[in-house]
């Protein structure tokens, strides 16, 4: 604990009186940009790199839903369009409704990165654009 003081004069008393404080604050409305905001991008003319369109991969999946002859040819198919070989799945489980078993190869897919990816890309939507 502090020590409270024995005896205090007037003069004292007087020196120990809190000041008010008065904050004036400059008016702003909405509308009037204030001038300690930092500029941003677009006010730089700056171009913002989260905005730019990125490709990481192109997963292309053929599913036949059947193994055999039409899934040789899907894989054909992908083969020619990627250049890659791909990768056969099988079924999960037997579904009578669909004609198929559990682990059957059903479906073929691709997976292509890069620049790769990008051509494939380009080269379907050029396709599409002429259909």
């Amino acid at each position: 604990r502090r020590p409270q003081p024995t005896s205090t004069t007037q003069d004292e008393s007087a020196q120990y009186k809190p000041t008010q404080l008065v904050c004036e604050v400059p008016p702003t409305s909405p509308c009037t940009p204030r001038k300690d905001k930092p500029a941003t991008m677009a006010t730089e003319g700056k171009k913002n790199p989260m905005k730019d369109i990125k490709v990481d991969k192109l997963i292309l999946n053929c599913c036949v839903g059947e193994s055999g002859d039409r899934l040789t040819r899907a894989a054909r198919v992908l083969e020619q369009l990627t250049g890659q070989q791909p990768v056969y799945s099988k079924a999960r489980y037997t579904l009578r409704s669909f004609g198929i078993r559990r682990n059957e190869k059903i479906s073929v897919h691709v997976t292509v990165r890069g620049e790769k990816a990008l051509e494939i890309l380009e080269r379907g939507l050029k396709v599409k654009e002429y259909e």
